[in-house]
Parts: structure tokens; sequence; C-alpha cells
């Protein structure tokens, strides 16, 4: 047992010096490792093009049409059931993305850093719209958007960064955390505190007025912008305690919409999945739960990093959303979390908690003991992929795939 506390306590180290910062914006195909025109990575554990649920399918398709290999859905469902197409899930290729995930050959991404251990991951960009390739929405809106960010808005943060330096991203979650967010529900300020950061250099690099009003109209009123630098956020501090030997700390929680899967530091790149949980939350008017899909995404690494669900103190108004009556129930629900983790952080702290650090490192023995599952944040895509998102809420890691690792890691210890 030595051993494992003393490589959980390393893990739990590793996770609280980590210090991602936004470095550059980069191509996909340039930087993610065997990419072509035909490989579509996703959110969550992998999946085939027959398993996947309404939302992930409809991405798949307008990403299809995005890089310019299909016309028509029609034509790119065809495309995608014959087999042309590899699928890879995002964090076996050094990637993360909200909902579906999407990622493909000609998105620009935005790289993170992580300044103490040196490993990055990517991320493209938030679309902030319910009407997003995100949620599988086949909305007009959503391919050109995709091309300006490609064209535009990409180019436009590279040469910002280029100017201003990198962004260092450790330094606004520990500041949004003391605003009153989590940041995976909510992350308005964090968004807003990226902005404040970006926006000055943009002013300098970007020479056509029109362009930088539609940068400033798509960033300023955004509140969440940041949720996906939050997310990468997260990767990068988890790749830091990737292959830990005897450490049973969880690097990796994702979902894809019909599967749960986790990593374990100690067991390296093996997925051990569960089906996907339905989400407990709110609905914008006229839906309901029988409405919702499964839930869907790789944003379930921030929950790995100690944040979103496990740092729910940090934001009590959230609690309304899956009907608990009491603020109180926000601060509750970190302190459960505390008791299926290694440590806590000694510097991303929760105000209204009396400074408490958030929760670090889950632990596969502890919540396989207490069957205390991670709460995780989320929004709630339609399983008819047309409607996009339809509201937020909280869900749980199924316990199943902590049974499952938990087992493989005691066979691997011989």
């Amino acid at each position: 047992m030595g051993l494992i506390d003393d490589a959980n306590r390393e893990a739990v180290e590793r996770l609280d010096l980590s210090n991602p910062a936004l470095t550059d914006v980069v191509f996909a195909k340039d930087v993610v490792p065997g990419i072509d025109k035909y490989t579509v990575s996703h959110a969550g554990p992998p999946i085939t093009w027959n398993a996947m649920s309404g939302p992930m399918r409809s991405a798949v398709m307008g990403a299809l049409i995005y890089e310019g290999l299909a016309e028509t859905r029609e034509e790119a469902a065809q495309l995608a059931a014959s087999g042309k197409i590899k699928f890879r899930p995002n964090h076996d290729c050094g990637c993360v993305g909200p909902m579906a995930g999407v990622t493909t050959y000609s998105m620009p991404l935005c790289e993170v850093t992580n300044l103490t251990y040196g490993n990055k991951c990517y991320i493209a960009f938030n679309e902030s719209d319910i009407r997003a390739l995100c949620f599988g929405s086949a909305d007009p809106v959503v391919i050109p958007r995709l091309h300006w960010f490609e064209e535009v808005l990409g180019p436009a943060v590279k040469d910002a960064l280029a100017v201003n330096g990198p962004i260092n991203l450790k330094a606004i979650v520990t500041k949004a955390l003391t605003q009153g967010e989590e940041l995976h529900n909510r992350i308005a300020a964090g968004s807003a505190l990226f902005y404040k950061a970006i926006s000055p250099a943009l002013v300098k690099v970007v020479d056509s007025r029109t362009e930088l009003q539609e940068i400033v109209d798509f960033l300023a009123p955004s509140d969440y912008v940041f949720l996906n630098l939050g997310m990468a956020y997260g990767k990068a501090s988890a790749d830091a305690i990737k292959n830990i030997p005897y450490c049973t700390v969880v690097s990796t929680m994702s979902r894809n919409g019909t599967n749960f899967g986790i990593k374990v530091s100690a067991l390296g790149e093996r997925w051990f999945e569960a089906p996907c949980p339905k989400v407990k939350g709110i609905y914008y008017p006229p839906y309901t739960e029988a409405d919702a899909n499964p839930d869907m995404g790789d944003s379930c690494i921030t929950e790995t990093v100690g944040l979103g669900g496990c740092a729910m103190g940090a934001n009590p108004a959230m609690v309304h959303v899956f009907g608990a009556e009491s603020t109180d129930e926000a601060a509750k629900i970190t302190r459960e979390m505390l008791e299926i983790t290694c440590g806590v952080s000694k510097d991303k702290v929760i105000p209204n908690m009396n400074n408490q650090g958030i929760p670090l490192g889950i632990d596969i023995r502890k919540v396989v003991e207490t069957e205390i599952c991670p709460l995780i944040n989320t929004g709630i895509a339609h399983k008819d992929p047309s409607h996009g998102q339809i509201g937020a809420g909280v869900s749980r890691a199924p316990l199943a795939c902590f049974q499952q690792a938990l087992e493989a890691f005691v066979e691997s210890l011989g």
C-alpha cells in the first residue's frame, strides 16, 4: 500500500504544479499524429459509426462536409459508413473537444503547453452557440463559422500570441474559482479574463477593421469561449500523471454519447468503459428529459483535475439545475468529492468554503470502496441532432468503469 500511496501523492503534486498556458494556434494536419483528410477524432473512448448516437453521427457528417469530402449530409453519412473514415478518440491523439468533440485535418487548434512538464495538447475553438458542430447541429451557420475559424480567428489569435506571449491558463482558472465559477458549466469569468488577456494584442495584429470587429463581436459577448481552453488546461495537467507505476489516480474521464470511459495512471492508455449515464438537469422549453441524448464529451477532463463537479462549492448558484433546495448542497458535493480523492490543491481554492483547496487525484480504490462516483457538470444535447443543445445539468460517472479498472490494476500487480 505504501508504493501506491506514494505514487498517488506524486500524482497530486504533479496535478497541482502543472502550469498550462496557451502558446500557439496550429493546424491539426501539422500536429496530430497520423491524421489525414479521412481521419475524424472524437470525444470519449473508441467507437464505431454504427454505435454512435445521433449527435455524434451528425457532427461527423458536418465535419466531412467542412473538409470538402461530401456536399450533402446524405453523402457524408454514406462516406462515414463506408469504412473509409478512421475514427479515433481525441484523448488518444493529444486532443480534447466538447460534446461530440470532432477534430479534423483542416481545423485550427489551440496549442496548450504544460510549462512545468513540457507536454502539449490541442483543442478547437469553442463555437459559443447552441447551434454548433459539437452538438451535431445541422444549422446553416455551422460550416461557415468553422471556415471563419480557419481563415480569420485562428490566424489572428496566433499572431496575437506571437506579440503577447503565452497566456497563462492556470492563472485564469485560479482567479475564476474565486469569482464563483467551477469552470465547466459556469465559465463567464474565465471567458472574460481570457478576452481581457488577448484583446490588446488582437488590436495590434489585425489590420482589417472589418475582421477585428468580427473577432470582437464573437469573443467579447461569449460566456463559453474559455470552456475549451479550460478543457485543454485539464488535459495538459492530467497528461502529466500518465504512467506513474502503482498509481491508482484517474488520468482521463470522457464519454462519446454511448459509452463512458476512464484511464488510470499506472495502466497507461487502456480504456475502461460502461454505458453513458443520463443527465439530470434543466431543459430549455419545450424540451424534456425524454428528448436528451446520454451524456457526451471530453469536457469531464475538468472534473479529472478537480474542477467542474469536484469544485461545485465554488458555484453554489448552479445547484438549482439538479433540483437542490439549498445552495449548501454545492459545498456538500465538493466535500463528497474529497472522499474519493488523494489530496487538495495548495493554490486553487474555493473562497466561500474557507479557501478549501479543490479536490485532486480521483482514486479508483476510493470510488469502488465508497461507491461515490465523480459528479460531472455538463451540457445536454438533443438525441435528434437537428435541435442542438437543449439544457444543462449533472451526471455521475458509472461505477462499473472504476470497478473494471481496479480489477485490472490488481491483475497488473500479479
